[in-house]
């Protein structure tokens, strides 16, 4: 075939399409490379769950699942709306994160148009659930969390901490702990977690809250210090640290999962074979031994579940940013 029959060939694609039911477009899925679009550049967890999902997807679906990080616009918003947009076939994913839902409240809270919506998405399976750590250089004065609340007080204002982005789940977290701590930091986004731990390491902000996989790694090399846990327990991971929660600021809980979504109006019979990839995916013995290795747990939910959990915790995070406000 010359390069023109090609042409010719991808142009009556979407002829194609509209011409056969769903079930008989969907016994051809996957018919070419699969685009697993991650809103946020590498290092941070959304990457840290979509490496290892894309390969074993590829194996079991026999096409090319390619990892596209597509960062920008704040907390992941370019990359959720640029999922959102395109066609509902299957050939475009999004493995995202929790502020998924935030970013929408967001734009509204500023008066800016809405990038996209929520209800845009059908979710497919839900990877990982990690509470949030609060980390500080290994070299930092701060040996625990009554320290660091201590020393924001004496300083309000002056202990810098990184974020993946304004609203974004990090820039949350921090925010409802130092709600709740009665303390005021100053606030540095940047385009993803990758580049905002990258930034801790360099001295350039002081603090950072994150999920646990990406933590581990520089903490098991002595470059960080780990000093609260987000979660209603203590991590496995972790298991030393102490949980906001016990330390007395009861109203801090908050996670950053990770989950794979397609588009609501997605054909249901591509959408069955891309959960039944899924339910498989989340047994592979090399995602499991690649989660263990970070220090983050599968937490699987196929689609029904994992639906009812967005729509839960979509709820908590609105009322949380709300509660935010404005800020920069």
């Amino acid at each position: 075939m010359d390069r023109r029959d090609l042409l010719r060939a991808a142009a009556a694609l979407p002829l194609l399409r509209a011409a056969l039911p769903d079930e008989a477009f969907a016994q051809t899925y996957p018919a070419r490379n699969i685009t697993m679009i991650v809103p946020f550049p590498a290092g941070g967890q959304a990457d840290l769950a979509a490496r290892p999902v894309a390969m074993a997807l590829e194996r079991i679906l026999g096409k090319p699942v390619i990892v596209d990080n597509r960062a920008g616009g704040g907390g992941g918003s370019v990359g959720n709306a640029a999922a959102a947009r395109a066609e509902p076939d299957g050939y475009t994913l999004l493995m995202t994160l929790s502020s998924l839902a935030v970013l929408p409240e967001a734009d509204r809270l500023f008066e800016r148009p809405v990038a996209y919506e929520v209800s845009q998405f059908m979710p497919i399976a839900r990877v990982l659930a990690d509470p949030t750590l609060l980390a500080v250089p290994a070299s930092a004065p701060w040996k625990t969390a009554q320290d660091f609340v201590e020393d924001a007080k004496k300083r309000p204002g002056q202990i810098t901490y990184g974020s993946s982005g304004p609203y974004g789940t990090l820039h949350v977290a921090m925010e409802m702990f130092a709600a709740n701590a009665d303390i005021k930091l100053l606030h540095v986004p940047f385009r993803g977690a990758g580049p905002a731990l990258t930034a801790l390491l360099s001295g350039t902000v002081q603090a950072i809250a994150a999920a646990p996989g990406t933590l581990k790694p520089q903490v098991d090399d002595g470059k960080l210090r780990v000093l609260g846990n987000s979660g209603a327990k203590r991590i496995a991971s972790f298991p030393d640290v102490p949980t906001f929660q016990e330390l007395g600021y009861k109203d801090v809980e908050m996670y950053i999962w990770a989950g794979l979504f397609a588009q609501r109006s997605l054909p249901a019979p591509i959408a069955s074979r891309l959960r039944e990839a899924m339910a498989q995916v989340m047994t592979s013995p090399d995602v499991l031994r690649a989660f263990d290795t970070s220090g983050s747990l599968v937490a699987y939910q196929d689609a029904p579940a994992f639906s009812e959990f967005v729509a839960d915790d979509s709820k908590r995070l609105i009322a949380a940013v709300k509660k935010i406000g404005k800020v920069e």
